[in-house]
């Protein structure tokens, strides 16, 4: 097949979870005789694009976020007609290609981009996060997970004391782009990462229109992984990884504070990743048991994963479809999560009861990692293949792009 994908997250010189989502599948697809590009942001194009973010096939400049304006921050309210806008922008641009493509696959932020996109187009959107009917995309507020119904409420994450104008403006803005939503996924195929994030969908939007839309979890490049699989003697007893972007919602310093005092002698943490939080929690939390090593290349995760006693994702917000429980799972290493989002699902994938650990509550998570301390760290014989790996899925994604 020829196939187009699209994502407002690339290119880059470092990408998130949805951006390595996009390269490894198009990679992968390019190893099985499909032709696959890439379109981005013109805005951060050059020449060596496809080379940073590890694409092997054609990265296209189509349509450039730069300077996008709007003073949303300044006015204290979502306008209602920005995001529309951004959509259209990504709908114009992937139009002017779409004609040479079998299929054009959108991964993005923009979730209304299906409703400028002809029916007659195949055309398939992957949603990653709970942005189909949230604009923050996390459903995540004062450290809370946001259960809020009423539209007009989310003007309080633009505003700390929105007023009767904000509210109803950024109402209007939150409806119309949920409504725009439901319009994308009833006119174009849908997959969601989770069947928690359709769910929280239909909670949103209880008229939405889902008979297009089908559940396929996130996947991982498992042969990667089985390379940096750790030898009976190269894990390192009480060593404690955590990975991610280091912001609100991942509960690095939710955990780190519970932990305080708890880890047995032996133990160190590790903490892999960047973000606006860092300095903050490393100014109060590094030391000799605690440590930072800000970004690191996805190979070197990928040994240190194989090489501690145990993961751990705090993430007090809910997690769609946490690619580093998969790779956790895929390694054999036992995983400590809280019971939240799309996380619980992943317990299908597990190599032995009890390899994802999942809490209610923080106190309760330290309590599990600390059992798991407690005990030898043991090296789990990898097999020969695993069923999130990207080729598993393929198939999967395939058929959804014949239907």
């Amino acid at each position: 097949m020829k196939i187009l994908m699209v994502s407002e997250d690339l290119p880059g010189t470092q990408i998130g979870g949805l951006g390595k989502h996009v390269v490894t599948l198009s990679n992968a697809l390019l190893e099985q005789g499909h032709d696959v590009d890439i379109m981005g942001r013109s805005d951060r194009f050059h020449a060596g694009s496809a080379l940073d973010i590890g694409f092997r096939g054609r990265l296209l400049p189509g349509f450039a976020f730069a300077r996008p304006g709007w003073k949303e921050s300044q006015l204290g309210f979502f306008n209602p007609v920005k995001r529309p806008v951004f959509a259209r922008r990504v709908a114009r641009a992937l139009m002017r290609e779409a004609a040479g493509y079998d299929v054009v696959h959108y991964h993005g932020h923009l979730p209304m981009a299906g409703r400028y996109v002809p029916s007659g187009v195949n055309f398939v959107q992957t949603r990653h996060d709970q942005g189909s009917e949230c604009v923050t995309h996390l459903r995540f507020k004062d450290e809370h997970v946001c259960e809020t119904r009423d539209v007009r409420d989310c003007a309080a994450c633009i505003h700390p004391t929105p007023n009767s104008l904000r509210r109803t403006v950024s109402g209007l803005a939150v409806g119309r782009y949920r409504s725009e939503a439901a319009d994308a996924f009833a006119r174009h195929k849908t997959v969601f990462v989770s069947d928690f994030l359709r769910r929280a969908f239909l909670r949103a939007v209880p008229y939405a229109d889902l008979s297009r839309a089908r559940v396929i979890h996130n996947f991982i490049r498992y042969p990667l992984l089985r390379e940096h699989a750790a030898g009976p003697g190269d894990v390192k007893a009480g060593e404690i990884l955590l990975v991610g972007r280091i912001d609100a919602g991942k509960g690095f310093g939710e955990f780190l504070l519970q932990v305080q005092g708890w880890l047995p002698p032996h133990a160190r943490v590790t903490i892999v990743g960047d973000g606006p939080l860092r300095a903050r929690l490393e100014a109060r939390f590094a030391g000799p048991r605690v440590r930072f090593l800000g970004w690191q290349p996805y190979d070197e995760v990928i040994r240190m994963s194989a090489r501690c006693h145990a993961l751990v994702v705090p993430s007090v917000c809910e997690e769609a479809c946490s690619t580093t429980v998969l790779e956790a799972l895929a390694l054999g290493k036992p995983c400590v999560a809280l019971a939240r989002g799309g996380t619980p699902e992943l317990a299908a994938y597990q190599y032995y009861d009890g390899q994802l650990q999942l809490a209610e509550t923080m106190p309760r998570l330290v309590e599990r990692l600390v059992d798991i301390l407690g005990r030898a760290p043991a090296t789990v014989p990898l097999p020969d293949s695993f069923p999130m790996d990207v080729f598993h899925a393929i198939p999967q994604i395939l058929d959804f792009y014949h239907e």
